[in-house]
């Protein structure tokens, strides 16, 4: 069955606060949002059916090395119990000992990036842990067989240099079309950062960039996947900047959707 869990965490968000509090509002969603708990292709998404709850993880110390221990080993644990894992954060820079903990367990873990920002600065704003490098944190480890990014607008001179530096397939949203999809190698990890959207279908993120995909795009995107998922993280939504639990809800369906596709494989 699949796991959920919590990692309110935005210690290392480079403008706004607020991704923390995400997960809450989230489950929220789910028991007092206007929809109904089936994904799309039909499958019921009800803790104790298609998945199981494990709540937050708690943070003794807040200093990214203490804070990225206690979620890679959390999530070491999971995985040492066979389970599959949506964690639901969080800024961004909880995907580095999210991922890690993955590429443990999985050798030649492929992971399919779709995001508003390439997440790959060597160092950002003077903080190695930011939510703007958790990729090039991953990619330095060595033990990613393949990042695809999809959905970036945001490139600069430094970010296509990493590009070419960690050989990053990278899909821009100026050149978007589905092809990619034919070309992604299990085993495969999803990050969902919800900016991947145009802002006018998620305006509670921190980081507003527009020119960004439809929410029909990225469901066609989760609903196409022809490998096998083994986890997936969906981050980045700001409550603080949300229009009537607009946000959250596009949180709510991405998650139903991200554990159909896992529970369908």
């Amino acid at each position: 069955m699949i796991k959920l869990l919590g990692i309110p965490y935005d210690n290392n968000s480079s403008f706004l606060k607020g991704p923390a509090l995400a997960p809450a509002r989230i489950r929220l969603m789910d028991r007092e949002g206007s929809a109904n708990a089936f994904s799309e292709k039909g499958l019921e998404i009800k803790e104790g059916l298609t998945y199981e709850d494990e709540g937050d993880l708690f943070f003794e110390d807040a200093r990214p090395e203490r804070a990225f221990a206690t979620i890679k080993n959390a999530i070491a644990a999971l995985l040492r119990d066979g389970h599959k894992i949506l964690s639901i954060g969080g800024d961004h820079s909880i995907s580095y000992p999210v991922i890690d903990a993955f590429s443990d367990h999985f050798p030649s873990l492929n992971i399919l990036h779709l995001d508003a920002h390439g997440d790959l600065y060597d160092n950002f704003d003077n903080n190695p842990y930011s939510h703007a490098s958790p990729f090039a944190r991953l990619m330095e480890t060595g033990k990613i067989n393949s990042l695809t990014q999809v959905g970036v607008r945001t490139f600069n001179a430094h970010q296509r240099e990493q590009v070419q530096r960690f050989g990053v397939r990278s899909i821009e949203m100026k050149d978007f079309s589905f092809d990619f999809l034919k070309t992604l190698q299990a085993p495969l990890y999803i990050s969902l950062d919800i900016d991947v959207l145009d802002p006018a279908f998620a305006p509670g993120i921190s980081h507003h960039e527009p020119g960004g995909m439809t929410m029909r795009e990225l469901l066609h995107i989760l609903q196409n996947i022809p490998v096998e998922v083994v986890g997936a993280d969906l981050v980045e939504y700001n409550p603080v900047r949300d229009v009537h639990h607009m946000t959250a809800m596009v949180g709510y369906k991405l998650m139903k959707e991200l554990i159909d596709l896992m529970n369908d494989q």
